[in-house]
């Protein structure tokens, strides 16, 4: 794992942004399309800010996907992260699509109809971030690493939630939905290259757990530690406990 810290917040999204535009044009000089996965939260905003000002980018060539998504909430619902996306960077951008989870009646054929569109090529590259209880997408401890399917259905735990509260997202818990649909840790595993953005306090817990625990599914973020080419921004506030 490529670890490094930067001396703010802001920072961190400016490091992490120049390295991703560098990986999507050099991409883009080998390939005809490049492929994405991109993670919806607020530890996300700083890296998003200063992507969609990075120049000579053909975005017309790159296809966008997107990790997790709420089941439950009515139809243009700022909290979708499908809407978050859309505001951060996906209506910013000339994409040459951009495909969304809509869980829709029918949450369970909207997973195999996204398995399906992530099946029809490599995922080039995987842009997230780590959760306060070290969940990668929307798989919470203990969460399955071999996963045998890509896309699933998945009740989320309470200190999930309660992040979502945390990051402003909710006013209260039980405003948080208590069912997602996410890819699972085998599906962002399968990303030629990560960039794990994990700014803030909140995470420093799970930064330690990431860096220091056993490989298992009760720190799943311990993934990460597997795949090859990961690249993990961090700033002072979630490195604080990393000895």
């Amino acid at each position: 794992m490529n670890i490094r810290i930067a001396d703010s917040r802001e920072q961190l999204g400016h490091d992490a942004a120049l390295d991703i535009a560098d990986e999507i044009r050099s991409l883009l000089d080998h390939q005809s399309d490049v492929r994405i996965i991109f993670a919806a939260a607020p530890s996300q905003s700083e890296m998003l800010k200063n992507l969609i000002q990075q120049p000579d980018i053909d975005w017309s060539r790159i296809t966008a996907f997107h990790m997790d998504e709420y089941i439950g909430l009515a139809s243009g619902a700022p909290q979708l992260f499908s809407e978050w996306l859309k505001a951060s960077i996906f209506d910013h951008l000339p994409f040459a699509a951009t495909h969304l989870i809509i869980p829709g009646d029918d949450p369970q054929l909207s997973c195999r109809n996204y398995t399906t569109l992530l099946d029809e090529a490599p995922i080039d590259l995987c842009l997230l971030g780590i959760g306060s209880n070290a969940h990668l997408a929307f798989n919470d401890p203990p969460a399955e690493l071999n996963d045998s399917v890509s896309v699933k259905i998945v009740s989320l735990d309470l200190a999930c939630r309660q992040q979502q509260v945390d990051d402003k997202c909710f006013e209260r818990i039980e405003d948080v939905p208590t069912h997602a649909i996410t890819l699972t840790i085998p599906s962002l595993l399968a990303a030629n290259k990560l960039f794990c953005c994990v700014p803030g306090k909140l995470k420093q817990h799970a930064v330690r757990a990431m860096v220091n625990e056993t490989i298992s599914g009760a720190v799943p973020a311990t993934a990460l530690r597997v795949h090859r080419n990961c690249v993990v921004y961090l700033d002072r506030e979630s490195a604080a406990l990393l000895s």
